[in-house]
């Protein structure tokens, strides 16, 4: 194991002065936001432009932002140090924990696209906005796509990763997302050629879901969903064109059968046992899994009535019949380590009617020095992080909610209920380019419920220019992240940055 780093300070100073430098271009892009992008009142008076006027105001703005200049990436000389900016996204988390995010970021180069949202996030800031906004994901790779259950026990395909949701540019998401299909690809043995196929399909699915968004009613947009059983939504592809392949079906399949096996009682059978008392107890299975200490144990159990709150009635009411049994601390993802993430046990009908609530810390989105302030009624990262959840996910989990536990801002969410995830690390060819196309889609979906769709569409048209120059940009980022990946690397084998492999446990 290498040696514990050293303060963060000076990271924190690089990424401080790379944040001073956008924000001219932040109070910019306030001035460019739509009106029902803010907390004003609803004005049923306001006219409203017409989809092909507002079609043709996207076209005007490749004007100012040609297509084409998204092409490029060019570190900037002043960049600030990867390692440095990670290292500085470790202030505020849990120290024992960090050595174990910096392990797993080093796994690989796509590891490291996947927790190193601030440094990418301090790029992107520095690339070209055609200056419509949306509320972005913020986190849109590849692998924050999968499958979830609805409140009506049916399985959709959709976005699953919320924590670094916020209003900004709807580039930063397509630029995110295609840099980890091209990221991904590599790691999957993709040649360049390859690669350049796959976002070019991924940018497609956006595209040509943006020409079809633009033309439905809102309410319609708003109502949209992906069935996980592709059957369900064969007619809909059909009717724009699209045809799934034998090979991608019997992955989603696969998928989907595994997400209809998943719920909080296979999750109870892996993760607590009944105690000699009847009482049930999670299982230690440290770092992943560990017990709390009596005193944090009462102050998550007591967030819940602050969460129950924040719940629609109805669901208030349900959650009354619920009983906490445990609760533990449970490590999650890549990016996540060192965030407070606890889960918690809870019965209703019986020992056999389990539920999980997973309450995780909510920090500051990474985009947020690079962007004007939010305008929220609410102050709270934890609602911030359901808000955006429920913007922008066609069907969401009806016990989303938020709370406070020593100051710090918290989400609470169901835990795996049927609940998949698609294996990258598995896919090549057809079935890898299919699911950068439907990432690619929903994406759009997600965009087009809080922004001007018609504008987006206009600015891409439909001419292969905008996809052409997004592939240029994700091989040329794939390249940057393969470099910050080695940095990291070095800095843990010279000491510089502490690491533990999961191989170490």
């Amino acid at each position: 194991m290498a040696k514990k780093s050293s303060s963060p300070s000076a990271s924190t100073t690089e990424a401080a002065e790379q944040a001073t430098e956008t924000t001219a271009a932040a109070h910019s892009m306030e001035g460019l936001r739509e009106f029902w992008q803010t907390a004003a009142p609803y004005d049923p008076a306001r006219p409203l432009d017409s989809r092909e006027t507002r079609y043709e105001q996207g076209q005007a703005l490749r004007e100012q932002t040609p297509r084409e200049s998204h092409a490029t990436w060019q570190p900037p000389a002043d960049r600030a140090d990867p390692v440095a900016t990670v290292l500085a996204s470790n202030v505020g988390r849990e120290e024992s924990l960090i050595p174990l995010r910096m392990g797993r970021m080093a796994e690989s180069p796509f590891a490291f696209l996947r927790g190193a949202c601030a440094v990418m996030a301090g790029d992107l800031a520095r690339t070209p906005i055609s200056g419509p906004q949306v509320v972005i994901d913020g986190d849109a790779h590849i692998s924050n796509f999968g499958m979830y259950g609805t409140p009506q026990r049916d399985v959709v395909i959709d976005i699953n990763d919320f924590d670094e949701a916020t209003l900004g540019p709807w580039e930063w998401d397509l630029k995110r997302l295609v840099a980890s299909v091209n990221v991904a690809g590599r790691e999957n043995g993709l040649d360049a050629d390859e690669r350049h196929s796959a976002v070019l399909r991924c940018v497609g699915g956006y595209s040509l879901n943006t020409q079809r968004l633009m033309k439905l009613g809102i309410l319609e947009t708003w109502s949209l969903f992906a069935y996980a059983d592709l059957d369900r939504n064969e007619a809909a592809l059909k009717s724009v064109g699209i045809e799934v392949g034998n090979k991608f079906r019997a992955v989603a399949k696969k998928v989907f059968a595994k997400a209809q096996r998943t719920s909080s009682a296979t999750l109870l059978e892996k993760v607590a046992r009944r105690q000699a008392d009847g009482g049930w107890r999670f299982v230690e299975e440290p770092p992943i899994l560990t017990s709390l200490d009596e005193a944090t144990r009462q102050k998550v159990i007591a967030s819940l009535t602050e969460y129950g709150e924040t719940l629609p009635p109805e669901y208030r009411i349900m959650l009354h019949r619920y009983s906490v049994a445990d609760v533990c601390h449970r490590v999650v993802g890549v990016g996540s380590v060192g965030t407070r993430a606890y889960l918690v046990l809870l019965f209703g009908n019986g020992d056999d009617d389990p539920l999980f609530l997973q309450v995780k810390e909510a920090v500051a989105p990474a985009h947020a020095p690079y962007l004007p302030p939010l305008d929220a009624r609410v102050n709270h990262e934890g609602f911030r992080v359901v808000r955006a959840q429920r913007l922008l996910q066609s069907l969401g989990d009806p016990l989303l909610g938020y709370t406070t536990i020593d100051g710090r801002h918290y989400f609470v969410r169901q835990m795996k209920n049927l609940k998949a995830s698609m294996p990258i690390e598995f896919l090549t060819g057809e079935p890898f380019e299919f699911w950068g196309w439907t990432c690619g889609a929903l994406l759009a979906r997600a965009h087009a419920r809080t922004g001007d769709i018609a504008k987006i569409a206009g600015y891409i048209g439909k001419s292969d220019a905008f996809a052409t120059a997004l592939a240029d940009f994700a091989e040329t980022y794939g390249d940057q992240t393969e470099r910050d990946h080695a940095e990291l690397v070095e800095a843990i084998r010279t000491g510089r940055v502490e690491a533990i492999h999961e191989v170490e446990l």
